[in-house]
């Protein structure tokens, strides 16, 4: 039905834009409009749009009123919260730091910090979609296991909480050591990283990698770490299993459950309904198990004696942490000390940093189809993975313990809200930085009840665990050999870790730093199923519909158009005449003949693969 009216089809924030004739079609289930404008919504400026742009409210290029920015960006921040606060977390036991919640709060703040300065860099300068970037699990994996190299164990008398005095200079240094060792680990392999990147090489290592070495590498990211979680949970079961049920619930049952909400809108208000579940599934469930832990303490239900049953499930027991932790703390780069560098260090967090570079490209391409843009040309990839390991330098300059990736979880709100503007990101950054300086903030994060944390590891872990599985939807599983490589490169990721964990001594080549290198290798499940997986793969013969490389490598390589210029572009810089930029693998450049689109931001800079700038119709804007 043609009608006359106002496009208010965001949940909570009425949209005021100027009244035309909209052919609309309701889809039931999800309250999407789906809106052509008297056919001008199939195409805009001579751009064809994709099939996601036309149910978009904001695309990449728009700018929302701030006070929208300012709330998404919010949203993006607790949807990435779980994952920000879980890493510091698993560390600290391996880095001594299990009776220290005050050093724990000031890991969660500093990662805080580093992920806004990384966002804001990928957002202005990287792939320039809006991805927000934060620390990854691909890490973790391996930093486990060069803590667990007889070196860097902790002393036995760091697990007793009644002898750790976390003020004493011994107890500072044994936490302080093992954390510096993780920084020069990872400020090492992230310049690795950045070679790939603005080299160019992540186009041609590619070719070679597909589901069969993604799935065995990202499944056994979490494989491994369901002993940390168990035990985590296992503190209190009854707690740890309330916290499931509630994730579950929220995330899965209650997720198309509308929450009635006042809006006000076409100078009236009237009600509509807010996916609240759907949103925040991780945060009400922490907040709810954090409540229930509290009425339990107070009324003295939890024991009260340190080495009884479910005593660490009492919000008392890290109370402490709130009044010591200062207002406000400022993360710098070196706070911890000068970084100290390995090789077995090294070549563990590399494995992870191979990881996290294919997992990203992947993030690139479905973020653009989310949010309305053309594929990511070759450009844009190279300068988002050069990016993403130029945060992996900070973060190991700050001392975060971990480095920085793409959050695909926050890929997908961008397909719930239907935001996908730039500047959300920006906002979303610019949190996170503010989070990050305020210390009660990661102070409260490191109080949560251990039980509490991981009845949410394990729901996480299962999730990135299905995460590479799934995967497999391109390869043809009726196929033996498939099957054979798969099998065996899981099985193996798990056993051989194990082996070598149980039998260090028996890893013995005469050279220390060689023996340190091939335990860690050894005992990072990621790299021995991910090599197994890679070497399988392109060893045994089989066709490419069979690999599943068709199927994975069907996104081409799109034209470097101004239309894709226009969204990839870096900011306010030109594209330089072709001689002096063309042979740059992450510089933006134009095809021969194709001219910005009169009145764009790309008129008047950018010339063209013959150096030629291009006459633009419109007016020039800087």
């Amino acid at each position: 039905k043609e009608s006359e009216l106002i496009f208010t089809n965001h949940p909570l924030i009425p949209l005021k834009m100027p009244k035309c004739v909209f052919s609309c079609s309701q889809q039931r289930g999800d309250d999407v409009l789906n809106c052509d404008n008297e056919g001008q919504g199939r195409k805009k400026d001579g751009q064809s749009r994709s099939p996601s742009s036309s149910q978009l409210i904001y695309s990449i290029l728009d700018i929302p009123p701030w006070y929208l920015c300012i709330l998404m960006g919010i949203q993006h921040f607790l949807t990435a919260l779980g994952g920000l606060v879980a890493i510091p977390l698993i560390l600290a036991k391996d880095l001594c730091l299990q009776h220290d919640p005050l050093t724990q709060s000031y890991l969660i703040s500093t990662i805080f910090f580093v992920s806004g300065i990384c966002t804001l860099l990928q957002v202005f300068f990287g792939v320039r979609l809006p991805i927000l970037q934060g620390g990854t699990f691909a890490f973790v994996a391996p930093s486990l296991s060069m803590l667990s190299l007889p070196a860097w164990k902790c002393p036995e008398w760091t697990f007793n909480a009644s002898l750790v005095n976390t003020s004493s200079p011994e107890f500072t240094e044994e936490w302080q050591k093992r954390i510096r060792e993780l920084q020069g680990a990872i400020m090492v392999a992230s310049c690795v990283q950045m070679l790939v990147g603005f080299s160019g090489l992540i186009g041609f290592l590619m070719r070679f990698i597909g589901p069969l070495t993604i799935t065995p590498t990202i499944t056994l990211v979490a494989l491994p770490l369901f002993d940390s979680a168990g035990d985590s949970a296992g503190v209190h079961w009854g707690v740890a299993a309330t916290t499931i049920f509630l994730i579950v619930l929220f995330s899965q049952y209650l997720k198309n459950v509308g929450i009635p909400v006042p809006v006000y809108g076409g100078k009236k208000c009237h009600t509509s309904k807010f996916h609240l579940f759907q949103v925040f599934p991780v945060l009400l469930a922490l907040c709810l198990s954090w409540l229930l832990c509290f009425v339990l303490t107070i009324t003295n239900a939890l024991p009260t004696a340190p080495t009884a049953y479910g005593h660490l499930s009492r919000t008392d027991t890290k109370g402490n942490v709130l009044s010591q932790a200062p207002w406000f703390r400022f993360p710098y780069p070196g706070q911890w000390g000068v970084p100290t560098i390995s090789l077995a260090g090294v070549f563990g967090i590399i494995a992870g940093v191979i990881s996290s570079m294919v997992e990203s490209v992947g993030d690139y391409y479905a973020c653009a189809r989310l949010v309305g843009a053309p594929p990511p040309p070759r450009h844009a990839v190279n300068r988002g993975i050069g990016i993403e390991g130029l945060g992996c330098l900070l973060a190991g300059a700050w001392g975060t313990g971990n480095g920085t990736t793409s959050y695909s979880e926050n890929i997908g709100a961008l397909g719930i809200t239907r935001v996908g503007s730039r500047m959300v990101m920006v906002a979303a950054g610019c949190l996170l930085l503010l989070m990050g300086v305020f210390g009660k903030i990661g102070a409260a994060f490191a109080t949560i009840p251990t039980p509490v944390i991981g009845g949410m590891f394990l729901v996480m872990f299962g999730v990135i665990t299905a995460v590479g599985i799934s995967n497999l939807q391109y390869v043809d599983m009726n196929s033996s050999r498939n099957l054979f490589i798969f099998g065996f490169s899981i099985y193996c990721g798990l056993a051989i870790p194990n082996w070598v964990n149980k039998n260090p001594e028996r890893l013995h080549t005469g050279i220390l730093q060689l023996d340190q290198v091939i335990q860690v290798l050894l005992t990072t499940g990621m790299f021995v199923g991910g090599f197994l997986g890679f070497f399988l793969d392109n060893t045994i013969p089989g066709s490419p519909e069979e690999r599943g490389l068709r199927a994975w490598h069907q996104v081409q390589e799109p034209q470097e158009t101004a239309a894709t210029l226009q969204v990839y572009g870096l900011p306010c810089l030109p594209c330089g005449p072709a001689a002096r930029t063309r042979h740059l693998p992450f510089w933006p450049r134009l095809e021969a003949g194709e001219a910005p689109p009169a009145g764009s931001q790309l008129a008047g800079l950018c010339p063209d693969s013959r150096g030629d700038t291009p006459k633009a119709a419109g007016a020039t804007k800087l």
